[in-house]
């Protein structure tokens, strides 16, 4: 299996991809208001545009869940205990997370809150797993 990912790996990878990219949009906008000069000084400057506001947020919240769904992903790898389901769930959250985004920044509260549920049935599939609960 050398050079090659399983499926749960290689959406982990792409979800953290993900949310790392994040930042991106709202840094583009604070240059775009402040300039670069005063972006790269005061850090801690919030955005006058709404959704750069809200995008800020959903950040911190794909980072606050990943720090549940990667170690979730990891300890499927390490145990070998792989499914179907798993990969399901691995496939799943990275939409789940990406709506969840889409949704906050566009202010849609019942479509975030949807992705947002979705990713959690996600993690709790991976941990059901783990437990072998299901």
């Amino acid at each position: 299996m050398h050079g090659e990912i399983t499926t749960e790996l290689h959406w982990l990878v792409l979800t953290i991809s993900m949310t790392a990219l994040f930042w991106v949009p709202y840094m583009a906008n604070r240059i775009f208001e402040l300039g670069a000069w005063a972006t790269l000084k005061t850090p801690r400057l919030e955005p006058k545009a709404q959704w750069a506001e809200r995008l800020m947020r959903a950040h911190a919240n794909a980072t606050e869940n990943l720090a549940i769904f990667a170690p979730l992903v990891l300890a499927i790898q390490l145990t070998g205990m792989n499914t179907s389901a798993t990969a399901a769930a691995c496939m799943v959250y990275f939409f789940a997370r990406l709506v969840h985004a889409a949704a906050y920044v566009a202010a849609i509260p019942v479509l975030r809150t949807l992705g947002f549920t979705a990713g959690f049935f996600c993690q709790m599939t991976l941990a059901s797993t783990l437990l072998k609960i299901f």
